[in-house]
């Protein structure tokens, strides 16, 4: 076959040009293609002039073709379809797109023919090639799997063998009916068998009496697919018959099916660490000097109670508290203490331990008695009464001997009506009250004596704010001349004006001042006030001489700065000092010495008159009264009381009689007489009989707001 002329025409660039585009074009139609475009048209683009040149060669040879075939499917162009397009393209567009000059030559058909074949025996061949290595490789790799699976489990069960046989722990695996099908040396070593023995038997065979059933229930849980791992802490039976405690994983094995297969257990010795378990329990929840429960096993104790009562169930507690362990402290020393304390601790778990009763100590003297209540509060009074008879029977301690006795607070309700903190609260109350009742008895709870308690608390820890607020006011009572009734003096009332409670008088809020200091403050602001009052009625009315009478409580008194409080208070209000009379109950005046007199002093020489109140009521040493600067006595109410109307029995004339002797006692002192409580006409006009100087009481009038004692002096009554 004769060659194409190379001069007659050569490869056209923009044919093959165009001719590559469109092959880029047909391939990515046909299929994915792993190039982008521009790549694959530069691919194609390269093929086509290969092609060209191969046809144009003077020896043709359709190797390049082959070449061209091979090449596609190493650039992963390897879609049946490809090839279609290829080949028919190559028939069809080749020539006359590349290379147009030999477009109609027969020998450039021929040729092109045979690239044809070529190129498809090039892409099949490399087709086949490519799919035989894949397989060769796919074999190979499943060999090296399956190798590889081999050898691992090879290793798993050396090393599952190495770690059963030389572990620390015992193992041991038995089927789901729970025979043992092996364990390792450690476990037969824990049990005390040995191991071909431990084979021959079933787990259940080895669980303890008190655990068995429900060892037995999680092994069956377990069988059951509802847990595929169980750990829990259980006890043994060794061979001998000991007890071992140990930590016990069991883990469920399955077959592929999901079916239960066998049991694997690892089982570790914890006997030594549950006993140091135990034994730190029992310290921490041990009193250590006595060896009684604590307050933190106390409460769980009581705790756990509640968690089970029913609503009427009945709790009982009897809160105990040694009286005057103080003193023996720090007489005899700490250690005398501490062995009275175990004494008493073991007395009182002795004495009431057998009947089913809870002993704690709660700390320093202080225990508690939790009461297995079913014969209610005469239960607890039992107990209470057995504590108390084992309390205070004589203590010998080496050479000494050591009395001490108790105070308890018993409470007693239904489980439904209270709570820990409220039942424990109570208990506190009670015990209060017993200790302030003369210590050595028992004190039951009372609801209503605790509101009150409550109430009266509140009240205290109100008083400072009610001071800062302005929330109290002063009342006055008039003291008037029995002589002719004209008032010569008022004293003066303090009063709280309760915002919730309304108008509080004295009696509820004066104690509770004087036991929280407030009395203080309290005193220094009604002086201030009172002598505030009285020098606006002096200003407002100049022809009276109206004495304000203020109470002096015992710790004002006592005062060190009282001259300079009252001093102050009569320099502020420009009151004069002759027109303000403090009152002092007798048991103050009476056993007053140093500072105080000489305080008491001070103020009679800043021109202040003094009176004692309740006059009568104390040890009354009149030897000693003559010596204090003292201006008058305020008779005690309940003597005036005593006096009756003329015709009355001789019996009844005692009182008249006493107060006869005091106000003749008193005007030879040279002392003024005011008596207190005159509440009817017979008792002023007996008073008068008997030359008492002034009276105070509902005879005359009752306390009153300021305003009302203005009233009363516009309204033209005289003050001497």
């Amino acid at each position: 076959m004769r060659a194409p002329d190379p001069g007659g025409g050569g490869l056209s660039r923009p044919g093959a040009q165009a001719y590559a585009a469109e092959w880029a074009r047909a391939v990515r139609r046909i299929g994915f293609v792993p190039l982008s475009a521009a790549e694959t048209e530069r691919l194609l683009l390269v093929h086509t002039v290969r092609l060209g040149q191969a046809l144009l060669a003077p020896a043709f040879s359709a190797e390049a073709a082959e070449e061209v075939g091979r090449a596609l499917v190493e650039a992963h162009l390897a879609e049946p379809g490809v090839l279609d397009w290829s080949v028919q393209a190559l028939g069809d567009r080749f020539l006359p797109w590349v290379l147009a000059s030999l477009a109609e030559q027969p020998e450039a058909r021929e040729r092109v023919a045979a690239m044809q074949g070529a190129l498809a025996a090039g892409f099949a061949r490399a087709l086949r090639d490519r799919t035989f290595s894949q397989q060769e490789r796919i074999a190979r790799s499943a060999w090296q799997a399956r190798d590889a699976v081999e050898r691992a489990l090879r290793d798993s069960e050396a090393r599952f063998r190495a770690v059963f046989t030389g572990a620390a722990i015992g193992i041991g695996i038995a089927d789901v009916e729970g025979a043992i099908l092996d364990v390792n040396q450690s476990f037969a070593d824990m049990l005390g068998y040995p191991v071909a023995e431990l084979r021959e038997i079933n787990v259940a065979a080895l669980f303890h009496a008190d655990d068995a059933a429900g060892m037995w229930g999680l092994y069956q849980e377990l069988i059951e697919g509802k847990h595929d791992t169980v750990r829990v802490e259980k006890r043994y039976h060794r061979k001998d018959g000991s007890i071992v405690w140990t930590d016990l994983a069991v883990t469920l094995i399955r077959h592929d099916d999901g079916r239960p297969r066998f049991t694997v257990a690892m089982i570790e010795d914890i006997t030594e660490r549950y006993e140091l378990q135990q034994r730190l329990r029992f310290q921490a929840l041990h009193d250590p000097l006595t060896g009684l429960p604590n307050r933190t096993l106390f409460f769980e104790a009581l705790g756990e109670v509640f968690g089970t009562a029913g609503p009427e169930q009945r709790i009982g507690l009897c809160f105990i508290d040694l009286d005057g362990f103080k003193a023996i402290n720090d007489s005899l020393g700490h250690d005398v203490g501490d062995r009275l304390l175990k004494v008493i601790g073991r007395r009182l778990a002795d004495c009431v331990v057998g009947q089913g009763h809870l002993v704690a100590r709660m700390g320093g003297d202080e225990f508690v008695i939790l009461v297995d209540s079913g014969g209610g509060l005469d239960d607890a009074v039992e107990v209470a009464e057995l504590a108390l008879a084992a309390v205070s029977a004589p203590v010998h301690l080496g050479d000494q001997q050591v009395a001490v006795s108790a105070s308890i607070g018993i409470v007693e309700c239904p489980a439904g009506e209270t709570s820990v903190s409220e039942l424990m609260k109570a208990a506190d109350i009670t015990l209060y009250w017993a200790k302030a009742e003369g210590r050595g008895r028992w004190a039951v709870y009372d609801p209503e004596r605790s509101a009150a308690d409550i109430a009266r608390s509140a009240l205290a820890a109100g008083l400072p704010a009610a001071l800062d607020r302005g929330e109290f006011v002063l009342h006055y009572q008039p003291i008037v001349a029995l002589l002719d009734e004209s008032m010569v003096a008022v004293e003066a009332l303090v009063r709280w004006q309760h915002p919730e409670l309304g108008l509080i008088g004295p009696d509820r809020f004066i104690g509770l001042a004087e036991e929280t200091g407030l009395i203080v403050r309290l005193g220094a602001w009604v002086l201030k006030q009172a002598c505030r009052d009285a020098e606006g009625w002096r200003r407002a009315y100049p022809g009276t001489r109206l004495v304000v009478s203020v109470n002096l409580a015992a710790r004002q008194a006592d005062d060190p700065a009282i001259v300079e409080t009252v001093a102050e208070a009569l320099q502020h209000t420009g009151l004069p000092a002759e027109l303000l009379q403090l009152e002092l109950t007798e048991s103050a005046v009476m056993g007053t010495a140093g500072e105080p007199l000489r305080s008491l002093r001070r103020l009679a020489d800043l021109g202040i008159r003094l009176a004692i109140d309740d006059f009568g009521t104390g040890y009354s040493n009149l030897a000693y009264l003559r010596r204090l600067p003292i201006h008058c006595l305020k008779l005690a109410g309940p003597f005036v009381e005593g006096i009756r109307a003329d015709g009355a029995d001789a019996a009844d004339h005692r009182d008249e009689r006493i107060v006869d002797a005091l106000v003749r006692l008193a005007h030879a002192l040279e002392l003024w007489v005011t008596a207190e409580a005159v509440e009817t006409e017979a008792q002023a006009e007996r008073l008068r009989a008997l030359r008492c100087d002034t009276g105070q009481g509902r005879w005359f009038g009752g306390p009153v707001p300021a305003d009302r004692i203005r009233a009363r002096l516009a309204g033209g009554e005289e003050a001497a």
